[in-house]
């Protein structure tokens, strides 16, 4: 079994976290994240350091207790460094452009298609096909990323569409000639 949860978690200077009821909240130099946990998990924070216990040895609580002290983890380097995903788009006449609260997607279809931009999610198009995205907060950076990629998913055969920077796509044969 994983001891992910029995690890401490040491705080870089400038990051306070604090803990109401079952709501945790870690402030940094980025910004601020919170999120609630499990009441079955016990967090200490002392001395800079972040302790996470259980009370008993279920699998459902292992993996409640791993999966809490993992989040955290997150939600402290979010804080300090943040988080960053890069977006190609790969094919003809592929781009992107970024106007207002919108990404505008031309990939394909007979209409652009159009992505309402989240709060904490940055967004950046250095150029036509290359898409950053940045946030300090890494659940709703992958969401949007999977929702942005889901727009074109790669193909298996030319590898058009929409891929991460170093995602590698696995292509098929296609057909042969007689």
């Amino acid at each position: 079994m994983s001891r992910i949860g029995y690890k401490e978690i040491d705080l870089p200077k400038g990051v306070e976290v604090s803990q109401d009821g079952n709501v945790v909240t870690v402030k940094g130099p980025k910004g601020t994240l919170s999120r609630e946990i499990s009441p079955l998990i016990k967090m200490t924070v002392a001395d800079n350091v972040v302790k996470f216990d259980r009370d008993g040895d279920s699998n459902k609580l292992k993996m409640i207790h791993g999966t809490t002290r993992a989040n955290v983890n997150n939600m402290v380097e979010g804080v300090v460094d943040g988080y960053k995903k890069v977006l190609k788009l790969v094919g003809v006449g592929y781009r992107a452009q970024f106007k207002g609260t919108k990404l505008i997607l031309t990939v394909g279809y007979s209409n652009p298609v159009e992505i309402d931009k989240p709060e904490d999610v940055d967004i950046k198009v250095p150029d036509n096909t290359t898409i950053e995205l940045s946030s300090i907060n890494k659940e709703h950076l992958g969401d949007f990323a999977a929702q942005v990629r889901a727009v074109r998913s790669p193909e298996p055969y030319k590898g058009k569409g929409i891929r991460y920077e170093n995602e590698h796509i696995i292509r098929k044969e296609g057909k042969t000639g007689k």
